[in-house]
């Protein structure tokens, strides 16, 4: 298909590119403005995690964009949770130990370049770096620009604008001033420091696993890198960052609630980087709708921007532009039809997995070391191997499966009500044999 309607991408990142490459795909002119500089000529910019995990929403839409064993030869698999408890012992937690399914971990920078690169072999689509939206008028599809390395404005016009430019959209700022569009952000009261394991200590972790040190109202979790390096992040409320004001109190912190990490990371790179910049805002975005009028559209964390608990931030958003590219199949390009279709689609969705985010940081904080927690993932796991079609667990269905995140919800939902039947059934026919057994 070909088509002279020109479909304008506010920002970067990695949900820009990938949008742009499956509209490319379906023969739109594209252009992608991103305010940042070419990350192939600046580098890394510090204040985004380095890691992500790649999962089979995020594989399915690489896949289709042909990327996908690019991106996997490069990444790390991780098979499971790698626990560190309090007591010091370690236990770990595979995802899946029926089918073997691991998730990925990846180089932001690296996906980056690779997807950057990949835009590169169409030609109906151009990348504009260093400009920076700064007026919408959406109704009319009419947009203005300032290239910030010479001060100049330019006029932009297009059929359809697609904002996909983080949780703090400029594009979703303008939106927003359309009547009948709600918006909600959330932050929490925790935030998190980001620190390195070198590769001359990587190797001590075991490896292939997503290291977790649950500590009740915080954590800690370590993700591999492929040259050996692990990246840690620490997540814990404001206020105790803020009691950690100097290298004493810091190092006591760490030897007592983490003593097993601080050779591996060495305690002057640890007070170094710790004290480097401050902790990072953790929140999250639900938007009542997805478009606006017939021109605009949000996509990833623009329109659902979440809590990185669930490692499914990138996941959906990579989603997000495959789902939408099947919406505009359906609609035969109609595209007024289309950013309907998929508003609706995709918001429960989209609202639903930010709060299996939020949720999840309970569990990796603290439930995975609760009792309660290792019988229902025993109960899981034997259920999931004698009906596979049937019983799939919550983290799998989210994970490994293209099942709605609302679905997986109500998933969830019907499993618990069934364990507690069957405890009820259990516990009173217990009851009566015993009870007869007295009376016998």
């Amino acid at each position: 298909m070909t088509t002279d309607r020109k479909i304008v991408i506010v920002g970067g990142g990695l949900v820009g590119p990938v949008c742009a490459l499956y509209m490319s795909k379906r023969g739109y002119n594209v252009t992608l403005y991103e305010c940042r500089s070419d990350p192939r000529e600046c580098g890394y910019t510090r204040g985004r995690s380095i890691n992500l995990a790649v999962s089979n929403r995020a594989r399915k839409a690489l896949r289709e964009l042909g990327l996908e064993e690019d991106i996997l030869k490069v990444s790390v698999p991780m098979r499971g949770r790698y626990l560190h408890q309090p007591n010091g012992k370690h236990v770990p937690i595979f995802y899946d130990p029926k089918n073997k399914e691991c998730i990925y971990s990846v180089s932001r920078n690296y996906l980056n370049r690779r997807l950057l690169d990949a835009m590169g072999e169409y030609n109906n689509l151009q990348i504009k770096f260093d400009h920076k939206l700064v007026d919408a008028k959406i109704e009319s599809g009419q947009l203005k620009f300032l290239q910030t390395k010479t001060n100049v404005t330019i006029d932009v016009r297009a059929d359809l604008i697609i904002g996909a430019d983080g949780a703090y959209s400029t594009m979703r700022r303008y939106m927003m001033q359309k009547p009948m569009f709600d918006y909600n952000q959330t932050y929490i009261n925790h935030g998190y420091v980001e620190l390195t394991i070198t590769p001359e200590y990587g190797h001590l972790l075991a490896p292939n696993y997503l290291h977790i040190w649950p500590r009740s109202d915080f954590m800690m979790i370590a993700l591999p890198n492929s040259d050996h390096s692990w990246t840690v992040t620490l997540f814990m409320p404001f206020k105790q960052f803020e009691q950690l004001d100097h290298r004493d109190q810091l190092m006591s912190f760490f030897n007592k609630l983490f003593p097993d990490i601080v050779p591996l990371i060495g305690e002057e790179q640890l007070v170094e980087h710790f004290f480097k910049i401050k902790p990072s805002a953790l929140m999250y975005v639900k938007c009542s709708k997805f478009h606006t009028d017939a021109k605009s559209l949000l996509l990833g964390d623009a329109a659902h921007a979440m809590l990185p608990f669930y490692g499914q931030g990138m996941n959906a958003g990579f989603e997000d532009c495959a789902i939408f590219n099947s919406v505009l199949e359906y609609c035969n390009d109609n595209i007024s039809m289309a950013l309907e279709a998929y508003t609706e689609r995709r918001r429960n969705d989209a609202h639903a997995i930010c709060e299996l985010a939020l949720y999840n940081y309970v569990e990796m904080r603290d439930l995975v070391i609760r009792p309660s927690f290792r019988i229902r993932k025993f109960v899981d796991n034997i259920l999931f191997n004698l009906f596979p079609e049937y019983w799939i667990p919550l983290y799998n269905s989210i994970t490994f499966t293209e099942m709605g995140y609302k679905n997986c919800i109500s998933n969830r939902s019907w499993q618990d009500k069934f364990i507690l039947c069957a405890f009820v059934i259990i516990s009173t026919v217990v009851a009566l044999v015993a009870a007869i057994y007295v009376r016998l």
